[in-house]
């Protein structure tokens, strides 16, 4: 059995590779989908499909139009969704995945630090599993994949 993992959280380091390698090194059947990863890659976007826009407003609003497109469409092909709470990144973007993939009915995994227990207080109690590591993230799925 292989299960499509939504990965949703900031884009500002690796953990998604870090995670993808050690899903690769223990074998476990998992195919990855998230946003886009490259930073200017998503900010450019909606530019370098609808063309320039007016003001920097709009170029942000053409961006996400593209950016939520790719995140619904892989978002609903996903057997599940993990999504990270980091320390260091604003997480707007994390809560709202963490909240669609909740409305969609998919499972969610939901990492976090202990510092953000409090601030993730009722998202934590509609998740299936609150863990504070993307490996403890892992474990739990190989749990699930196992015979």
């Amino acid at each position: 059995m292989e299960l499509i993992v939504y990965l949703a959280g900031q884009i500002h380091d690796d953990w998604r590779d870090q995670l993808r390698k050690k899903a690769e090194e223990r074998g476990l059947p998992l195919v990855f989908k998230g946003p886009q990863e490259d930073h200017d890659r998503s900010d450019d976007i909606g530019e370098t499909i609808k063309g320039e826009q007016p003001t920097i407003e709009y170029r942000d609003q053409v961006a996400s139009e593209m950016n939520n497109l790719r995140t619904r469409i892989w978002m609903s092909k996903a057997d599940v969704v993990i999504a990270l709470f980091g320390e260091k990144y604003r997480q707007w973007n994390t809560a709202m995945d963490a909240a669609v993939a909740l409305q969609a009915g998919k499972p969610l995994i939901l990492v976090r630090p202990p510092e953000l227990i409090h601030p993730l207080k009722e998202l934590g109690q509609r998740a299936q599993v609150v863990v504070e590591t993307p490996d403890q993230a892992l474990d739990a799925l190989a749990y699930v994949l196992e015979q």
